[in-house]
């Protein structure tokens, strides 16, 4: 048996999407590092760059090793940093904080698809970079007010078990059923998608403002007001309950129209959120007992899916979607 064994296709198309998306946060770090005022922001994001690169470069002689092509990500091409700010102080840290959150699945996923012991490895440490820098910029959010933490309740005095189905009411079929207050399950999950669609819809507007092509502007406008109605309907839940609906106190889009990023890497962010949105979504879905959250719940995902299709499309269109590596297409193997 060889010492390392080579790679297997799961562990190449892991290394091949964590490998875009580090380039990708690695240029948008940059630009964010060169505009910011705070030093604890500059602080954090700096640490993380340093953190971050070393695995863009671990996972490069991986490829190398394995005879593969190198991807070619998102590179100085991509970013302008000496454009004027695009966002208030607060998003770049709101943004990171995203990030992170999505990169925790991701390398947690990554790991179950992962054989390879110093594949494995490479994976849990990022997943342990990913944890403590969410936790940073959390902290440095609540710290200076930008985000407000959820609902507060009252402890239970004692374990209850659901009597009847009159537990699920909330129907959308039937309007006058009576729906019971939200649980703490679902007013977490509700909070979350409320809180996680602010940010994008901050994100995206910018985006609108900034982008070069005409169709790339027309579809982030159309990406922010998806993301505005779900935020509103979801509040309306949470105001129907008499529970405070989370906000935040910056991070707002400036006037600038001048593009910071360019559109290929703005699109592929844009994708990579929707993405998130669909997994977040399938697990308030998944956690609610209430029927009219899941019926909700699905509603944004047809309405996110259809959305990420059409910007995969513009993607393909103008030559920025770059094609993972492919399994042998036996049949033309065997026709040569």
């Amino acid at each position: 048996m060889p010492e390392k064994p080579a790679i297997t296709s799961s562990e190449l198309g892991t290394l091949w999407i964590t490998y875009q998306q580090k380039t990708m946060i690695l240029r948008m770090l940059e630009y964010f590092i060169e505009k910011a005022d705070d030093e604890d922001a500059k602080k954090i994001m700096t640490n993380l760059y340093d953190e971050i690169t070393p695995y863009v470069e671990k996972i490069t002689k991986i490829f190398q090793e394995e005879g593969a092509v190198i991807p070619v990500g998102f590179t100085s091409k991509d970013v302008n940093k000496g454009v004027p700010k695009l966002y208030d102080n607060g998003f770049d840290i709101m943004f990171v904080r995203l990030v992170k959150e999505i990169s925790m699945a991701m390398h947690t996923l990554n790991i179950t698809m992962s054989y390879r012991e110093d594949i494995v490895m490479l994976f849990k440490e990022l997943t342990a970079i990913t944890q403590k820098y969410y936790n940073d910029c959390t902290q440095y959010l609540i710290e200076r007010g930008m985000i407000a933490r959820p609902p507060y309740v009252s402890m239970p005095d004692a374990v209850e078990f659901v009597k009847d189905t009159n537990y699920l009411g909330g129907l959308a079929m039937n309007p006058f059923s009576k729906k019971r207050p939200l649980n703490t399950v679902e007013v977490a999950n509700t909070y979350h998608a409320i809180e996680t669609n602010i940010t994008g819809m901050q994100m995206i507007t910018g985006f609108a403002q900034c982008a070069n092509e005409a169709e790339v502007t027309k579809y982030f406008s159309k990406g922010a007001e998806i993301a505005k109605s779900i935020t509103k309907e979801l509040s309306e839940v949470f105001l129907q309950n008499g529970i405070q609906v989370p906000g935040t106190a910056g991070g707002h889009a400036t006037r600038s129209t001048v593009a910071p990023f360019s559109d290929k890497i703005m699109m592929y962010c844009t994708s990579l959120f929707c993405s998130f949105s669909l997994g977040g979504n399938s697990l308030g879905t998944a956690f609610s007992l209430r029927n009219d959250l899941p019926a909700k719940m699905t509603i944004f995902m047809k309405d996110i899916f259809e959305y990420a299709h059409e910007g995969a499309k513009i993607m393909i269109k103008n030559g920025w979607m770059e094609e993972p590596p492919q399994m042998e297409e036996r049949q033309q193997i065997i026709k040569k």
